[in-house]
């Protein structure tokens, strides 16, 4: 996950500090969680992402915010031999990802960085792919990460984007709503004892676009043949941004 650094938010603390917290004291339990609250359909969402990347047996490709490393390490397995660099900001995600990577043994093929996604270490046209997932919404800025992942991209490379997004049908919506505004952040002091970064979770999508806008941002940002997929009814959305050519597979 990425940080925010705006206004103050709880308790005095600026919004960068508040989620870096929030992540750094939920990822003992982050995968336990994360498939609590979405049904385990973020394995699915995954899968479907994958797919329409088409990785490519030498691809190399830069997660970032990534987490525990679930994309990173389902990147490399599709590469095999393509390096691959997961990027987050919390020490605590990242100790839990190299865990996985180190029991897959695949060290060797990827390096994780702590670091700021609004900022990237690496030279342009680096990778074939640049990867987010459910981190876009937390950033301080999701325009100049998404120039930035742009920029480390090769053309022809793909930005992507997984992330929650707003449902648009009713009554699936208010239903939606009050499981996320309510019920997650109950669960979150159940069964992690963690209410407030829980309850903050829904609050980072208030202000956030739906896929429409997004993928009008991407555009706006650059990013040729954007392609907004949302789903299960709209509780998520993969966005998918091609800088120059158009890259086959999807």
């Amino acid at each position: 996950m990425s940080v925010s650094n705006t206004n103050s938010d709880k308790k005095g603390k600026s919004k960068e500090e508040f989620v870096h917290d929030v992540f750094e004291s939920i990822a003992p339990k982050y995968d336990l969680m994360n498939n609590i609250i979405s049904f385990n359909r973020h394995k699915a969402w995954r899968k479907f992402a994958m797919k329409k990347m088409n990785v490519q047996p030498g691809d190399t490709a830069i997660d970032l915010c990534c987490g525990t490393c679930d994309w990173t390490i389902s990147l490399a397995q599709a590469s095999g031999t393509g390096k691959m660099v997961g990027l987050d900001f919390s020490q605590n995600m990242l100790d839990i990802g190299a865990e996985k990577i180190n029991q897959l043994r695949l060290d060797q093929q990827v390096e994780l960085i702590q670091g700021n996604a609004m900022s990237l270490p690496f030279d342009d046209n680096t990778f074939d792919f640049a990867t987010i997932g459910f981190a876009l919404r937390n950033v301080p800025d999701l325009e100049q990460v998404i120039r930035e992942m742009q920029r480390v991209v090769k053309p022809g490379g793909l930005v992507v984007s997984l992330e929650l997004s707003k449902p648009t049908w009713q009554p699936f919506k208010s239903i939606y709503y009050v499981y996320f505004r309510h019920i997650m952040p109950f669960l979150g002091k159940l069964i992690v004892k963690k209410y407030e970064q829980y309850k903050w979770l829904p609050e980072s999508l208030i202000s956030f676009p739906d896929h429409k806008q997004l993928a009008a941002i991407f555009s706006k940002n650059g990013l040729d043949h954007v392609q907004a997929h949302p789903l299960f009814g709209g509780v998520a959305a993969l966005h998918v941004g091609t800088k120059g050519n158009k890259k086959s597979g999807v």
